[in-house]
């Protein structure tokens, strides 16, 4: 992109509001982001971390993110990417389950790395990185030649959220990133000279290869969901942002700022909108702001990203059977395979179901990752052999689903979420969308207090003659569908625990421990 556009803005960092009012970015051609990262491999290379180390990346969004992941490629190491919102405990184990040989890292994470040296035990090369989002190193070196990689050469190490479970290490491999960035240029039809704002740091790392302009948003990676929208805004509306990801929790305070203020986004061709099914409010909203584009959810996970794709045209208004998440992209297949808890090391003609039924939704293809690092057991668990393509797996997405006579795919919920009870099994989404209708269970989470199922509205509510009227209203609404029939115990919380990475996914086996001892209301 340096060669082909070398003068076009490559990335904007904000250093706050000038005189003028606007907006005032540090702004990088593709040329000097070509030569920031000349700069880093030098440094990188001179510091001691070399082709094939591991390399822990503890670095602020924007030019630091951006310029040392491409020096780590270019000299051929394999960045470690840990969401430091996870939880001290949870991030230091993952630290020592990597075995990082570098960390790369602003001042904090080199204290953090004294002060509790048994998880940075394998760290032998240090470099310092300044935690300032528009720090630049004096370039003008010598041009680095990247190193040598082959597609199936370890690329990088990027951890999943832990929603569900203990977050572990996803194996990514260079030929892994190539199909994601062809995939996603040709789903979405992205062009070079376009601009994105990426609500997710990490996204910012496919720009530089679309050829599309990074613009740094002012957010907080560990508390996205304190964002204001009124920068957002701002931002898209002052650099003629074309492109976004992020979150519907991000989305959603968007929307409603856009809906207060009467504001349309029109430079927006494209909003892609994961992390968490898209809630029904979204969906609508966003064909008042966005008059030039259109919403779209990627649905996929750390371990196949993307797998499918839907569209605000597409989705039914009013729907209460699931979360459609549209048709698989390109070389993408998708099957549904009977559920089953224990491993499988091989498929068979029983595994899988037909149209309609539902089962577990398993993906192969070439953004497929083939395994979990240093965890075989995990590993086992979630790929199975794909005896058509040796060397080659399918992934189990931990997603129940179906797929239509029409080829689209349905979530239904995860299946570690899912509740059983005595009358047969209950999903997460169908069963919430029936309550997301009500003002006041915008955010929901079905959950399963021994074999019962019971939902749990995220609302404040002033005390117990407030709370059980509430609870008779979501009692109606359970009442007249099939699905939800059998809910008749809800509970209230201010405030239900999301992950870091999205603010989006509920963390609902937390809910159902805190619930054995939380105050419940009945509803015949």
């Amino acid at each position: 992109m340096a060669a082909a556009q070398p003068g076009a803005p490559a990335l904007k960092v904000p250093r706050g509001d000038g005189a003028d009012g606007r907006i005032d970015y540090l702004t990088l051609s593709f040329a000097e982001l070509l030569a920031e990262t000349d700069a880093w491999c030098a440094r990188l290379t001179a510091e001691g971390v070399r082709r094939g180390d591991r390399a822990l990346l503890m670095v602020k969004p924007g030019l630091p993110l951006i310029a040392c992941a491409f020096a780590l490629f270019k000299i051929g190491a394999v960045p470690v990417v840990i969401d430091p919102g996870m939880g001290l405990r949870s991030f230091l184990s993952c630290v020592r389950r990597s075995r990082p040989r570098a960390l790369v890292g602003i001042p904090m994470a080199h204290a953090v790395s004294r002060l509790v040296p048994w998880a940075f035990r394998s760290v032998e090369a240090r470099v310092r990185v300044s935690s300032s989002m528009t720090a630049r190193i004096a370039a003008g070196g010598p041009r680095a030649e990247p190193a040598s990689s082959e597609p199936a050469d370890l690329a990088a190490i990027l951890f999943t959220s832990g929603s569900t479970g203990a977050p572990k290490g996803v194996c990514y491999e260079h030929g892994m990133f190539d199909a994601q960035v062809s995939i996603l240029r040709d789903t979405y039809g992205i062009e070079p000279g376009e601009v994105d704002l990426p609500l997710l740091p990490i996204f910012a790392l496919f720009n530089p290869a679309l050829g599309m302009t990074s613009v740094i948003p002012e957010v907080d990676p560990r508390h996205p969901a304190r964002a204001d929208p009124a920068r957002i805004v701002k931002a898209i509306l002052q650099e003629g942002v074309t492109n976004s990801f992020g979150s519907p929790t991000l989305w959603r305070k968007v929307a409603a700022h856009c809906a207060e203020r009467r504001i349309a986004l029109p430079s927006l061709r494209r909003v892609l909108c994961a992390g968490a099914p898209v809630p029904a409010d979204l969906w609508e909203a966003s064909r008042s702001f966005l008059t030039g584009g259109a919403l779209h959810s990627p649905y996929g996970a750390t371990e196949a990203l993307p797998v499918s794709t839907v569209s605000s045209p597409d989705i039914e208004a009013g729907c209460v059977r699931g979360a459609c998440v549209g048709r698989p992209v390109s070389g993408i297949d998708v099957r549904i395979l009977r559920l089953c808890d224990a491993p499988l090391a091989e498929l068979s003609g029983a595994d899988l179901l037909a149209p309609g039924e539902v089962g577990e939704i398993l993906v192969r293809g070439p953004v497929v990752t083939r395994s979990y690092d240093g965890m075989p057991g995990a590993t086992a668990a979630a790929k199975i052999a794909d005896a058509e393509r040796p060397g080659g797996v399918w992934h189990r997405m931990g997603d129940c689903g179906s797929i239509d006579a029409g080829g689209r795919i349905w979530f239904l919920g995860r299946k570690a979420e899912r509740v059983e009870t005595p009358s047969g099994t209950m999903y997460t989404e169908p069963c919430e969308q029936v309550f997301r209708a009500h003002p006041r269970a915008r955010r929901c989470a079905l959950i399963g207090v021994g074999a019962e199922p019971a939902l749990v509205a995220e609302t404040a509510v002033g005390g117990a003659g407030e709370a059980r009227a509430l609870a008779g209203e979501l009692r109606a609404l359970a009442r007249a569908h099939p699905h939800t029939a059998a809910i008749r115990t809800f509970y209230f919380r201010r405030q239900l625990p999301v992950d870091v990475r999205h603010n989006a996914k509920i963390h609902r086996l937390s809910l159902a421990a805190w619930a054995r001892s939380a105050r419940a209301f009945r509803v015949a």
